[in-house]
């Protein structure tokens, strides 16, 4: 059987939010999920994009082949050490070296019956 290449190199999430609090143990948080099945290691870097500011750049992780990673967006900093605000929407453009597969979570526990939800991203290449 031929080898075919699941994935693409850009990737959009436009509904992003990491809310300002939390009940119980698990924080709320948003994560993207990236899968690496190529036999490379794939660098990885996010831009998140704002309704009222400049884009923040910089955000830079590596998947390494045939593995998965899990980016929890509220422990991310980029390169000056900036993190996402918290309670301010935001959307997110994910490109890597390799192609990968992105898909985001959103864990959501500002009330005491949690909420999952999880997407798949937009292949934008």
């Amino acid at each position: 059987m031929a080898s075919k290449k699941i994935g693409a190199k850009v990737w959009a999430i436009p509904d992003c939010y990491l809310p300002e609090k939390s009940t119980g143990d698990l924080p709320s948080h948003e994560s993207t999920c990236v899968l690496n099945l190529g036999s490379k290691p794939a660098a990885v870097r996010l831009t998140a994009y704002f309704e009222d500011r400049e884009p923040m750049k910089g955000f830079e992780v590596v998947c390494p082949a045939a593995r998965t990673l899990h980016i929890r967006l509220d422990r991310l900093r980029n390169g000056r050490g900036e993190q996402i605000p918290v309670g301010v929407p935001f959307a997110l453009k994910v490109e890597s070296s390799a192609p990968i597969v992105a898909q985001h979570t959103r864990l959501d526990s500002t009330q005491p019956a949690l909420a999952l939800m999880t997407t798949i991203a937009f292949p934008a290449s």
